[in-house]
């Protein structure tokens, strides 16, 4: 699940020329502790209430407020994991979520972290994930399921997102139904897709109990 089916379409973005009052009365009603400023679709900052609580003449306007987290935000393309890190090395109840333009789209709000969470861990029962990266001109999805099947596996979900470290690789993400990929990945690299990862139910490295640690670091902000 990556950052852009996240965004929470409810909360608006505050403006330059919006005063402190209204930045903490918005607070308020959608329950969260800070909000972006935004100019022309280009991300400013967060007001944050911390900040604005003890400003004393609430007339003035978030122009002439210093933001935080000027440079806090995620790309629409990450996965719902990168929010959650933005959020506990920030300490912050939103993230804002920006394209390739580095122009606003919205917000990801805890409430919005913890849905994603459940529904992963729905999908986090018997089995494993394995990460593929290739080129994409060499995706199909068809074509790897079918080798997966042959194995006697199912896909159970599968995302796509680019590959950090290589612009022109993508990552494939695959929840399988089977704990043993030894023979699913053998035969994968014999048809030259490169594995990265590999996480499952007995593994030290377990995926969902690393983020669940880091969800309840999440929640303690």
């Amino acid at each position: 699940m990556i950052a852009e089916e996240l965004i929470n379409q409810m909360i608006p973005p505050l403006k330059l020329y919006d005063t402190v009052e209204k930045a903490l009365r918005w607070m308020d009603e959608f329950r969260v502790n800070e909000l972006p400023v935004v100019r022309n679709r280009k991300y400013l900052g967060l007001a944050s209430e911390a900040s604005l609580i003890e400003m004393s003449d609430r007339s003035l306007v978030l122009k002439d407020i210093e933001l935080d987290f000027q440079d806090v935000h995620v790309m629409h393309f990450q996965h719902f994991y990168d929010v959650m890190e933005a959020a506990i090395r920030n300490k912050i109840q939103v993230v804002p979520v920006l394209d390739e333009e580095q122009d606003y789209m919205g917000i990801i709000t805890i409430n919005d972290t913890l849905a994603a969470f459940g529904q992963m861990s729905a999908l986090q029962g018997q089995g494993s994930i394995l990460v593929l990266s290739m080129a994409e001109r060499d995706y199909s999805l068809g074509q790897i399921s079918r080798l997966i099947e042959e194995e006697n596996a199912k896909i159970l979900s599968a995302y796509v997102s680019p590959d950090e470290i290589d612009p022109y690789q993508i990552k494939l993400t695959l929840k399988l139904n089977r704990t043993d990929l030894s023979r699913i990945i053998a035969t994968l690299e014999r048809f030259d897709y490169r594995i990265t990862a590999q996480y499952n139910d007995g593994n030290d490295y377990d995926v969902g109990r690393d983020r669940l640690d880091m969800l309840f670091k999440y929640l303690d902000i």
